[in-house]
């Protein structure tokens, strides 16, 4: 009888486990919020101390008549009225209007053209990047004050170098005509280390590509500047164009240190007729009603601009 063997069968494969995925547990997105949240709470809240809090403060005041330290009286619009019945509002007005357009004329392009220089530099670029922030950090008044040593007519730097070569001297803070661009010069000559060096960073961020190919069609550097530079700039230049709008409306120290307003009120800027409401004549109810009224202007001017200008900055 032969031998019946039982037929091979192939040995069951074992099957790996499959990891089994466990449900989220129950309130794990709300949780990761709270805690977001409460590391926000303290920025929110010294944001809102110090930036919202002024301003519904000064809404309060300017229907008011206090002298803070007796008790307020409510006035309704009788601060608006009277503010919008005085002369120098106009005056302030037109003035600081007249200091943003200098501004922009004088002060907005220089930086950039300046950036466009310095980005030719080679060797000693560090020198010169210290020698064009360096009047950022000299505190305002101190740098004023220095200017005003430059404008003096009689001894100051400006007429002494000019008259050398038979000009002047000029009466560059005691005329009503040049008071005004005497201010705009120095406080050009302030502020513009800061958006040179934000130029700077931005030119480094170009493609040197870009260059390479409008230099090999022929283009010229003032072609490159305009058709390569500037459209690749173009958000920063929104940006900081924006940011000078909102600081020259608010100019302050200058006419306040330089002229005081004077003379015959050419220099006589919105924030500094607010000091004068405020801190000599003791009308802290108009003080806070014009506070307010230059905060919804600047508040539309944003919008305007940002509005106007969206499409503009991201083609």
């Amino acid at each position: 009888m032969a031998l019946l063997t039982p037929s091979r069968r192939p040995a069951p494969v074992a099957k790996e486990p499959v990891p089994r995925t466990l449900p989220p547990r129950r309130g794990t997105g709300s949780r990761k919020q709270f805690t977001a949240w409460l590391f926000l709470v303290p920025a929110l809240l010294v944001f809102g101390l110090f930036a919202w809090w002024p301003i519904v403060r000064s809404l309060l005041l300017s229907f008011q008549k206090t002298n803070l330290v007796e008790p307020a009286v409510w006035v309704g619009l009788d601060n608006f009225r009277t503010l919008f019945d005085d002369p120098l509002l106009g005056t302030a007005v037109g003035n600081t209007l007249f200091f943003v357009v200098l501004g922009l004329l004088i002060g907005f392009p220089a930086p950039l053209v300046l950036a466009a220089v310095m980005s030719t530099v080679r060797r000693g670029a560090g020198v010169f990047r210290f020698l064009v922030y360096l009047p950022v950090v000299i505190p305002p008044v101190v740098a004023i004050l220095l200017w005003k040593w430059f404008y003096d007519p009689g001894s100051g730097l400006f007429n002494n170098v000019l008259g050398k070569v038979g000009l002047g001297p000029y009466p560059w803070l005691e005329s009503s005509g040049s008071a005004m661009p005497s201010l705009v010069l120095e406080a050009t000559w302030a502020g513009m280390g800061g958006a040179v060096l934000i130029y700077l960073a931005a030119m480094v961020g170009i493609p040197g590509e870009l260059y390479e190919a409008a230099e090999v069609d022929g283009a010229g550097i003032w072609r490159r500047i305009r058709h390569v530079m500037l459209p690749q700039l173009r958000s920063v230049i929104g940006l900081l164009l924006l940011v000078q709008l909102i600081n020259t409306v608010q100019v302050f120290t200058e006419p306040y240190v330089f002229t005081g307003g004077g003379p015959e009120n050419s220099t006589l800027t919105v924030l500094l007729l607010i000091f004068r409401y405020a801190f000599q004549n003791g009308e802290y109810g108009q003080a806070a009603a014009l506070s307010f009224l230059m905060v919804l202007a600047l508040a539309l001017l944003s919008a305007v601009y940002l509005r106007a200008t969206r499409s503009w900055s991201k083609s």
